[in-house]
C-alpha cells in the first residue's frame, strides 16, 4: 500500500465510498467518450473537447492533501471567506479563472462579445415581425418546464434556473444559473452544454414531422427589403439601451451581445478580429475546460443531478416543438413562400439551429437555401430568452427571496 500512495489518482480509489469509486471511473469512461465523439464532430468540439479534456484530468488527478482531505488542484468553487479565497487563489491553478470570470458570470458576457461579432442582423430587421413570432414559439421549453420542474419539487428559484436551457443559449442558462441557483449551477450549465451541442443531430429528427413537400419550399429573396448599415447600428444601440432600462438584471447580457453586433456594424476590422477569433475561441475554450473541472465526482452523486438531465431534454424538446409548431402556422399565415423549417432556428443555439433549418432544406431541395432568413429568428431567440431571463432572476428575487 505504501508504494501505491506514491501513486496519488489510483490510491485515493481505496480511501473513498464504494459509490464515489465507481462515479469517479463513470466519469472518467464519460470523458473519453465525449472526447471521442467530439473528434468525431458529433458533439460540438469547441465546447466538448476541453470539457472533456477537464472531466478526465479532475476525476483521474484526486490526492490526499495534509489535513486528510482528499480534493484536487484545479478549483474550489466553494470557497467562501477572504482567507480561504486567497488560499485557494494560490493553490488550485483554475482558481484565478474561476473567481475572476465565473462567479460573476464574467465568462458568458465575453462569449456573448464573440457571437455578437459574428452575428448577422439583417433578416431580423427586415423581417422582424416573422423572426420575433417564431422566437416566442420557440420559448415553450423556457416557459413550460418552469411548472415541471416546480412538480419535480424543485423550489423556484432551481426552476428557474433549469428552465433557461429550453432557451438554448449556453451563456445565459450560466448567467442565469450563477445568479438564481449558484449551488447547481455547475450541473445545470453541464447539461445545457452537452445537451446543446447534440442537438445538431437531435433536431433534425423532430423536423421529419413537417411533410417533405414543405421542406423543400423556396424562399423568395426579392421580398426581403435591404437594410442600411446606419439602420442597423441604430437598432443595435436603441434595442440595447430599452432592454437594459427594461430589464437591468439581465443589462450585462444585453450590452454584450448588443456590444458586439456594434462592432461589426461599424466595420472597426481590428476589434471585429479580436471579438470573433481571440476573445471568443479563448473564452469557449476555458469555459469548457473549466466546466470539465467542476464536474467532479460530488457534482455527479447529487441526487438532483438526474432530474436536471430529465429537465434539460424536457426544455429543448418543448422549444423544439414550439419552434416547428411556430414555423407551420407561419406557413399557413404567410403571404409569401415560407419555408416551415425555419421555425427550427428560434431555438436560438446561434447560429447552430439555423444551420440544422438549412441542412434539413437543402436535402429536401438543393436549391432550397434558408440560412439568412433562418438567421432571424435565431437572433430573435437569443433576445427573447434574455428577456425571460430578466423576467425570471427578477421574479425570484422579488417573491422568493
Amino acid at each position: 500500500m505504501f508504494v501505491l500512495q506514491l501513486f496519488q489518482g489510483l490510491y485515493t480509489f481505496f480511501l473513498v465510498e464504494p459509490q464515489i469509486a465507481f462515479a469517479r471511473l463513470f466519469l472518467i469512461a464519460l470523458g473519453f467518450l465525449i472526447l471521442y465523439l467530439s473528434w468525431k464532430q458529433i458533439l460540438e468540439p469547441l465546447i466538448m473537447l476541453p470539457l472533456g479534456m477537464g472531466m478526465l484530468a479532475v476525476n483521474a488527478g484526486l490526492m490526499v492533501f495534509e489535513a486528510g482531505n482528499i480534493g484536487t488542484l484545479f478549483i474550489n468553487p466553494l470557497a467562501g471567506n477572504i482567507e480561504e479565497l486567497m488560499y485557494y487563489l494560490q493553490i488550485d491553478f483554475l482558481q484565478p479563472i474561476y473567481t475572476f470570470t465565473f462567479s460573476n458570470g464574467l465568462i458568458a458576457c465575453l462569449v456573448f462579445m464573440g457571437i455578437g461579432a459574428i452575428t448577422d442582423i439583417d433578416y431580423l430587421i427586415a423581417r422582424p415581425f416573422m423572426s420575433f413570432f417564431l422566437a416566442v414559439f420557440a420559448e415553450l421549453g423556457t416557459i413550460l418546464t418552469l411548472p415541471i420542474a416546480l412538480a419535480f419539487g424543485f423550489p423556484v428559484n432551481e426552476a428557474a434556473a433549469v428552465a433557461l436551457v429550453g432557451g438554448a443559449d449556453g451563456p445565459m442558462v450560466l448567467f442565469g444559473s450563477l445568479l438564481m441557483a449558484k449551488e447547481l449551477f455547475v450541473p445545470i450549465t453541464v447539461v445545457a452544454y452537452i445537451y446543446l451541442s447534440v442537438i445538431y443531430a437531435g433536431y433534425p429528427f423532430m423536423l421529419k414531422v413537417i411533410p417533405k413537400r414543405l421542406q423543400g419550399i423556396q424562399m423568395d429573396w426579392r421580398s426581403v427589403p435591404q437594410v442600411s448599415a446606419g439602420a442597423k447600428f441604430a437598432f443595435v444601440v436603441i434595442t440595447s439601451t430599452v432592454l437594459s432600462l427594461l430589464f437591468p438584471v439581465a443589462a450585462p447580457l444585453f450590452v454584450s451581445f448588443f456590444l458586439g453586433l456594434a462592432v461589426k456594424e461599424s466595420k472597426i476590422t481590428r476589434y471585429i478580429e479580436f471579438l470573433s477569433g481571440p476573445l471568443l475561441y479563448g473564452s469557449t475554450f476555458f469555459l469548457g475546460f473549466t466546466l470539465g473541472a467542476l464536474l467532479g465526482v460530488d457534482i455527479i452523486l447529487n441526487p438532483k443531478v438526474l432530474l436536471l438531465m430529465v429537465l434539460g431534454i424536457i426544455a429543448l424538446f418543448l422549444s423544439g416543438v414550439g419552434g416547428i409548431l411556430g414555423g407551420l402556422l407561419y406557413y399557413k399565415i404567410s403571404k409569401d413562400p415560407f419555408n416551415p423549417l425555419i421555425g427550427i432556428a428560434a431555438v436560438s443555439c446561434v447560429p447552430t439551429t439555423a444551420k440544422v433549418a438549412q441542412k434539413c432544406a437543402f436535402k429536401a431541395n438543393p436549391k432550397a437555401m434558408i440560412l439568412s432568413f433562418a438567421m432571424g429568428p435565431s437572433v430573435a431567440g437569443v433576445i427573447t430568452t434574455a428577456i425571460i431571463t430578466g423576467i425570471y432572476i427578477i421574479g425570484t428575487k422579488l417573491f422568493f427571496g
